[in-house]
């Protein structure tokens, strides 16, 4: 297991079909809600001539969507409302992820299944060039919404504030008027104010978040509420370096930009060839994370895939664990720098495993199988995470991508898999 890493949908679009099988395979990719929404924006663009067609290049950009590792992300503004509502938010290496069943195994232990997820069914079927029509809606809409975005009325509304080129002069400072502001008790009321307009808190959830924080005596949102003090953070920097023309107000879709910074709290690295990214991502990132400019990843990746192809036929048929459990290269090379850092034990049990017996492959199959299927326990929800002894996670994976097999061939024959 790799590095958890987010990523933005144009680092994906640069990757060849096999670059993105070793992207998945060596790190944990963050599908965030934003890659799945820009991605199907892109069905309401027009088709330019001799191009190819929006659902043609989605189709393209799903099968390079990861499958193997990693998880798509809970929708921020879902979190927001649940931290301020009292609920811890995940840390630093947690993917937080929706859907979960809580169950308890054949052996008495609990557990928690996560099925399919809807996009991971939705990429599945853009790749088969399956669209339903209520996503060209939806794509209609996000498209309208970002041409419709004023950001230069945005822009103009914060400098009436005060905020101009003369108060604020670099990104450093813009980022250092924000925290400063979630980590006082100034104001509290229009800093939640501002919160409930930025992330749509519904009308009715209100009263009572307003209700708990003044319970505890507002104190500063960085301490109380950490993962909605950061989507805070991120909007309030975002409007003071638009109207300090430090961000471009000509573009709207830095908006949409501008939110993949809400999932940094979750990954170990940010993969991204955007320079707005490149340019705000880094005042986000804590000591322990980093910044990837995503020309230089392609470009190891690209390394990697040619150092493997060299390898037998029969190697590559034993599917991607087998054949490479780390990433091959020296710490020269930007992936194995990467997991040395951020996941330095990784892929070292898989290099040094004994074979199971095939007798005990079956059993421990059967037992897979057997806990996927146990009965919804309403009991195991309130069992602590960390007090659970199981986590199941289906995925939808074919056989083989690109050039490679995901799975070992013999596996795939086996189970008379239509894509091997």
């Amino acid at each position: 297991m790799g590095p958890i890493a987010l990523f933005d949908k144009s680092f994906l679009q640069s990757l060849t079909v096999d670059e993105s099988v070793w992207f998945d395979h060596f790190f944990l990719p963050v599908v965030s809600p934003l890659f799945f929404v820009e991605t199907l924006a892109d069905l309401a663009k027009q088709r330019k001539d001799g191009a190819r067609t929006p659902e043609e290049e989605v189709r393209v950009i799903a099968d390079k969507t990861p499958v193997l590792s990693g998880a798509p992300c809970v929708h921020h503004a879902q979190l927001c409302i649940a931290n301020l509502l009292g609920h811890e938010a995940p840390h630093l290496g947690q993917i937080p992820v929706a859907g979960g069943r809580p169950v308890r195994g054949a052996d008495g232990k609990p557990g928690v299944v996560f099925e399919n997820s809807p996009e991971a069914e939705a990429f599945a079927r853009w790749q088969r060039s399956q669209f339903h029509e209520i996503e060209h809606g939806v794509a209609s809409s996000w498209r309208a919404m970002l041409t419709q975005l004023n950001l230069p009325e945005v822009a103009h509304r914060m400098r009436a504030l005060g905020i101009t080129p003369q108060t604020c002069r670099t990104v450093k400072q813009a980022y250092g008027i924000a925290a400063s502001l979630v980590h006082s008790r100034y104001e509290p009321e229009q800093q939640i104010g501002l919160l409930f307009s930025f992330v749509q808190v519904p009308q009715h959830l209100q009263a009572a978040i307003i209700y708990r924080w003044s319970q505890a005596g507002f104190p500063p949102l960085a301490g109380y509420a950490s993962y909605a003090a950061h989507v805070l953070m991120v909007e309030i920097f975002f409007q003071i370096a638009l109207a300090a023309n430090l961000i471009s107000s000509e573009r709207p879709s830095n908006r949409v930009d501008i939110a993949y910074l809400f999932y940094l709290p979750f990954c170990h690295i940010f993969v991204s060839g955007d320079k707005l990214h490149k340019l705000c991502a880094p005042e986000f990132l804590q000591k322990e994370q980093d910044f990837v400019w995503a020309p230089e990843l392609k470009g190891d990746l690209a390394r990697i895939n040619r150092e493997l192809m060299a390898t037998s036929e029969l190697e590559r048929q034993m599917g991607l664990h087998k054949l490479a459990p780390r990433p091959p290269g020296n710490t020269s090379h930007l992936t194995v720098a990467l997991w040395q850092k951020h996941a330095p034990g990784s892929g070292e049990a898989d290099v040094d495993m004994t074979p199971m017996s095939p007798e005990a492959e079956r059993k421990l199959i059967d037992h897979l199988k057997s806990f996927t299927k146990a009965p919804t326990d309403p009991e195991v929800a309130g069992i602590p995470s960390d007090e659970l002894q199981s986590i199941s996670i289906e995925r939808l994976v074919p056989a083989r991508k690109g050039s490679w097999w995901l799975i070992p061939k013999k596996v795939a024959d086996a189970e008379g898999r239509e894509d091997a």
